[in-house]
């Protein structure tokens, strides 16, 4: 049988037919590929990512809704301090949905009630009771202590008394196995000490804080929180903020430096010198933000009358932190991943007031 010889166009298109097959399966990783053979390209570039990290860490760069990086000086060597990162790189962690409470209770004095038992305390999360795993009376667990400091030009009017005030709860707070870091904010957020347990160069950070301009309460407290979150587990982490409250100038917002403060499981005292009492002649925006984050943490709120009563303001932050019961549950039911839930702690006798963190955030399932 003859076959009919192919047309000359016939054998022209199978030609090309062939070549842009072999240009499809052996060409995809050619740099000179033609346009029809490019791979396509991600969405996610590494170009993007860079920019995006950088928004974190670069003050001018970073847009509306974030705040700039902790202006740091360079760390001095810890090589005792259990923080150090090589000392957790063989540290398996576990127990991922163990939820910790720090409790402050008082008495109608408002002085600590120690010495209470595991069968006085009941815990509800989403108004669901839960068994208490680990109760410690006085907790033993070591403080991370971030100090920050309102240096605007509003609030330096009384820098002294606080500078002198925190100087004398750096020396009396710390106790063996504690760190402390000093910052100071204004419209930026300056780290003046690393955290460490040397106490004349925490006190001497405090002293040499220069005036600034602005007032950034919510990137201090979104740094702060990062801040203490990068310490470690099994360590208790509190911010103690002194502000005359008057926020102008945070990239962050409320909701922002709220979500920092419960991932990391901070407690925030706030200390709020007020230079004119009267609410209609100052800026309050912050200072009512600062109230809500507060309790939402289970931290105290103080009001001094006088920079005068910082002292006794600090002894009695210092009394409370070392009076802490700390309660420990598996959440049953566990929540949904990403979402937050609420926590209720009641004692009887019902007479003692009690302050805890209200809610936390669930990670990912």
């Amino acid at each position: 049988m003859s076959m009919t010889p192919l047309r000359p166009h016939a054998t022209l298109l199978l030609a090309v037919a062939a070549l842009l097959v072999a240009g499809i399966a052996f060409g995809q990783d050619k740099p000179d590929r033609p346009p029809w053979a490019q791979k396509p390209k991600s969405n996610s570039s590494p170009k993007s990512k860079s920019g995006s990290d950088s928004a974190s860490t670069a003050p001018a760069s970073a847009p509306d809704g974030e705040p700039g990086k902790i202006v740091q000086p360079t760390p001095p060597a810890e090589a005792t301090d259990s923080q150090d990162p090589a000392g957790q790189r063989g540290r398996i962690r576990v127990n991922v949905n163990l939820v910790t409470v720090l409790v402050s209770v008082l008495d109608d004095k408002n002085r600590p009630a120690p010495d209470l038992p595991k069968e006085a305390f009941q815990l509800f999360e989403e108004g669901v009771a839960q068994q208490i795993n680990k109760f410690e009376p006085e907790t033993s667990q070591p403080l991370d202590l971030a100090i920050m400091i309102d240096a605007s030009l509003s609030a330096h009017k009384e820098i002294s008394f606080e500078q002198e005030a925190a100087a004398h709860f750096i020396r009396q707070v710390l106790r063996p196995g504690d760190r402390l870091s000093v910052f100071s904010f204004d419209e930026n957020v300056t780290q003046l000490a690393t955290f460490s347990d040397n106490v004349p160069d925490l006190q001497a950070a405090v002293r040499k804080m220069p005036a600034g301009a602005g007032t950034s309460i919510y990137d201090a407290v979104v740094l702060g929180s990062r801040a203490l979150a990068r310490r470690g587990e099994d360590r208790r982490r509190v911010i103690i903020m002194v502000t005359d409250g008057g926020e102008t100038t945070s990239r962050a917002d409320f909701d922002a430096a709220r979500k920092e403060a419960v991932l990391s499981n901070a407690l925030l005292y706030t200390i709020v010198i007020r230079p004119v009492k009267n609410e209609s002649g100052r800026n309050t925006a912050g200072e009512h933000a600062l109230e809500t984050m507060t309790d939402t943490t289970g931290g105290a709120m103080f009001y001094p009358d006088t920079p005068q009563e910082l002292a006794a303001i600090f002894d009695r932050i210092d009394r409370e932190l070392r009076t802490q019961y700390r309660l420990v549950y598996y959440p049953t039911p566990r929540g949904p991943a990403n979402t937050y839930r609420s926590i209720v702690v009641t004692i009887d006798p019902a007479t003692y007031k009690v302050r805890h963190r209200k809610t936390y955030l669930t990670g990912p399932q």
